[in-house]
């Protein structure tokens, strides 16, 4: 196989690649201005625009084809292990907001797709969690007990539909998957429908939080309105110090048909192996197209090629029909305490708000948020605000270890990778990149296929730790906050809203 088919771009892009929207061009007013047109901007925006507000979205890339474009689509209130660490962590009225409010966007969800009157192959599963190790049974345990007590009906079992025996499993019914472009895509029209705004290649730089607020974008048209959300997955603003709370992981996917009857009928996931993560999608004839995620780890950690050699091996190893047609990368954020952050940008704010730190559980995480905000620019009250209010207090005595272990791991990044010594120029083979010292500046240096030579600023423009390439997505990726760009610097993904200079090599 190619290197061009192994990193072939996203199942879900490729099956429904949508209308344009035009980009924002001139100034505009709205009830409210919403950033980013992933889940969870969509979901708000569309909640505000049916309770009669005037909204518009602005999108850097296109609609839902960022990180939902590259997601799973588990819509699930099964999050790995959360129910017993919260338990422990932030009482149990805190585990049980974390399950209804997440219980209730899966059911919301359903319900606006057949309200649409949308196929985005909707699928009810069950959900589970899994692993092989019996020493982690009893974690599984009682993450099954504490689950249960929040309100899911969850239990523990240890037979699945996986092709391999298990030594447990957390088992959480009534759950669903889904084709998320298709979903969205139809909320999109529907927003428009109902007068929302929706503007692609359109980047947001600056917001002023007056009365009312104003977004700046780089083209230089402004949009004036009384709320803004941020839901640009990672924070493009900075003020609030949440990327002090958020750690960036990038995870793969591998994908292709198997024989429908070796369907394992459900979606599956497990912490061991770097994360291994299962799930199946409807297909054509007598075969259904199975979905493998896992290798987490952190942007421009490196050899990413490697990581796609294992976690194919895993699917082919288990799934030995498996025929892989698709290869891509998904990123997300954790929180320092595992709950997403929804709700006011900041202590001080009045107008502007977010949703991010989704911890890879952003279909439900998205919808929820949607939701909640929804609730607080109308004037609504919502049962779980406090549980995901970014104010909460910080560093608290059981997210401090999780907040000293992102700092000093930026720390490190941002020191330790300028230490580093660099290769030179000469020794960079055709389709690969490294940071180089050239006349005392490091250099972020890319050879095309053709031999010829991309040099960018190796400073990534959001706050300045080095990037590092990704050799099998050829991309740049800041490893301290999770921002990408291409070969020549342009933004890919952010927080950073500035690409890397150009530079003469």
């Amino acid at each position: 196989m190619s290197e061009k088919q192994q990193v072939r771009g996203s199942y879900w892009l490729e099956t429904a690649p949508g209308d344009r929207h035009p980009a924002l061009t001139e100034d505009i007013e709205v009830d409210v201005a919403v950033i980013g047109a992933g889940i969870a901007g969509l979901s708000t925006a569309w909640e505000l625009a049916r309770a009669g507000r005037s909204v518009a979205v602005l999108e850097a890339g296109r609609v839902a084809a960022s990180v939902t474009g590259h997601t799973t689509a588990k819509v699930s209130a099964l999050h790995t292990l959360v129910y017993d660490r919260l338990r422990r962590t932030r009482g149990e009225e805190s585990a049980r907001l974390y399950a209804r409010s997440q219980a209730e966007a899966v059911e919301h969800l359903g319900q606006v797709a057949r309200e649409l009157g949308v196929d985005c192959e909707w699928e009810p599963k069950s959900s589970y969690t899994y692993v092989c190790d019996a020493g982690r049974v009893e974690e599984l345990r009682a993450e099954a007990r504490a689950a249960r007590e929040a309100g899911l009906p969850a239990s523990f079992v240890t037979e699945t539909g996986l092709p391999f025996p298990v030594a447990g499993a957390v088992e959480v019914t009534g759950q669903a998957q889904f084709h998320p472009r298709k979903y969205l895509l139809a909320l999109t029209a529907d927003l428009v429908a109902r007068g929302g705004r929706v503007y692609e290649d359109t980047t947001v730089i600056g917001l002023d939080e007056g009365e009312p607020c104003r977004v700046s974008t780089t083209a230089g048209a402004t949009v004036t309105a009384r709320d803004v959300v941020v839901a640009t997955h990672y924070p493009v603003f900075d003020r609030a110090l949440l990327f002090t709370r958020l750690t960036p992981r990038r995870e793969l996917v591998v994908a292709g048909t198997i024989p429908a009857g070796q369907d394992p009928q459900g979606m599956y996931i497990t912490p061991d192996e770097g994360t291994r993560s299962v799930r199946t999608a409807p297909y054509t004839g007598d075969r259904r197209f199975l979905i493998v995620t896992g290798e987490h780890f952190t942007p421009g950690a490196g050899d990413t090629r490697a990581r796609f050699a294992r976690l194919t091996a895993w699917a082919t190893e288990h799934f030995p029909d498996l025929a892989v047609t698709h290869r891509w990368a998904t990123q997300d954020n954790d929180s320092t305490d595992t709950v997403p952050m929804v709700g006011p940008l900041h202590p001080g704010t009045r107008h502007a708000y977010v949703a991010t730190g989704f911890g890879g559980w952003g279909m439900s995480g998205g919808v929820m948020a949607g939701r909640l905000l929804a609730a607080q620019i109308t004037g609504e009250e919502c049962a779980w605000s406090g549980l995901y209010d970014p104010r909460r207090l910080l560093p608290q005595v059981r997210e401090a270890p999780s907040f000293l272990k992102t700092q000093a791991k930026v720390a490190g990044h941002f020191v330790g990778d300028r230490l580093r010594p660099s290769p030179p120029v000469e020794s960079l083979p055709p389709g690969e990149g490294a940071v180089v010292r050239v006349d005392g500046q490091r250099l972020a240096v890319y050879r095309d296929d053709s031999g010829s030579l991309h040099a960018v600023s190796a400073r990534c423009t959001h706050l300045g730790c080095l990037v590092s390439f990704n050799d099998a997505e050829r991309a740049w990726e800041c490893p301290c906050h999770g921002s990408r760009f291409d070969t020549d610097g342009k933004v890919i993904q952010g927080p950073a809203t500035r690409p890397l200079e150009r530079r003469d090599i």
